[in-house]
């Protein structure tokens, strides 16, 4: 079964939305949330995670077997969330050899241009589309 990590920070709202959207969709993957915070944490969990853990060491530890990690695109920004996501969070993200799945958002001192403004709900569920295709191929190939 293929490890899905989620990542948020702040209340957890983007987080617990995939982590109710990909319960939903009935994916072959065990959901793990980790947030930046008690709250964030929580939230993914009460929408539907298997497990989940807070803060640094869960992030870095996590990381190192994901086949897929989701959450905002902050996540790969040290300082971002307000200061929540610690450099070495940023780095277990953006070195792990995991696909990343990031929705843009424009509040973490990164705005990626090109890309629409969409509701959160609508990138909630191009995000779990993507995490349906890349989790139903063979494993090599995430």
């Amino acid at each position: 079964m293929k490890k899905v990590v989620l990542i948020d920070g702040q209340g957890g709202r983007m987080g617990a939305a995939l982590a109710s959207q990909l319960k939903l969709s009935a994916l072959p993957c065990h959901v793990v949330a980790i947030g930046a915070n008690s709250a964030a944490t929580a939230a993914m969990l009460k929408a539907g995670a298997d497990a989940g853990a807070t803060g640094e060491n869960p992030v870095i530890v996590n990381c190192q077997d994901a086949d897929l990690i989701l959450g905002p695109m902050g996540i790969i920004t040290a300082n971002a969330l307000l200061g929540e996501i610690t450099p070495k969070m940023a780095a277990a993200v953006s070195e792990s050899r995991a696909q990343k799945l990031l929705i843009p958002v424009n509040r973490c001192s990164v705005a990626v241009v090109g890309v629409e403004e969409l509701p959160l709900g609508d990138y909630v569920k191009l995000a779990v589309e993507k995490a349906r295709e890349l989790l139903t191929q063979p494993k090599e190939n995430l």
